[in-house]
């Protein structure tokens, strides 16, 4: 299968610029927005969301492993039954974000050893907290 001279350079540009989600994922997302009919500026629009958040992820990665933390806690490796009193659903809708869409503030009151720190760094730096415009 011979491949078209357009798609040869505009793999080569996009090695050269370092957009490897965008080089990965090009050809898919062309033949899904041409199956939808979407017009060029969704394509390129998907294509761009799909690089940020592939750089985003590997951000993250480079982060933790920078950090070299003994074990890399998940949200789905924290022991909810270990502490009965934590809402597990409240939490989980606190890591949606919507209270700051809202501009509301959330306080975690608790003793000492009652699960406050690790619930707390979910809410924030579990999900993408920049990519929704909000700073810390």
């Amino acid at each position: 299968m011979s491949v078209s001279k357009p798609t040869l350079l505009l793999e080569h540009y996009l090695q050269q610029l370092k957009l490897p989600t965008m080089l990965r994922e090009h050809a898919k997302l062309a033949s899904l927005c041409q199956s939808e009919r979407a017009d060029y500026q969704t394509f390129l629009l998907r294509l761009c969301e799909r690089e940020v958040h592939g750089r985003e992820l590997r951000a993250a990665e480079r982060r933790v492993k920078t950090a070299k933390f003994p074990v890399v806690k998940t949200l789905d490796t924290f022991g909810f039954q270990a502490q009965p009193s934590i809402n597990q659903e409240l939490i989980r809708e606190l890591i949606r974000g919507e209270y700051m869409d809202r501009c509301e503030n959330v306080l975690l009151i608790g003793n000492s050893g009652t699960g406050k720190t690790r619930p707390s760094q979910y809410t924030t730096c579990y999900r993408d907290v920049r990519r929704r415009g909000h700073r810390l």
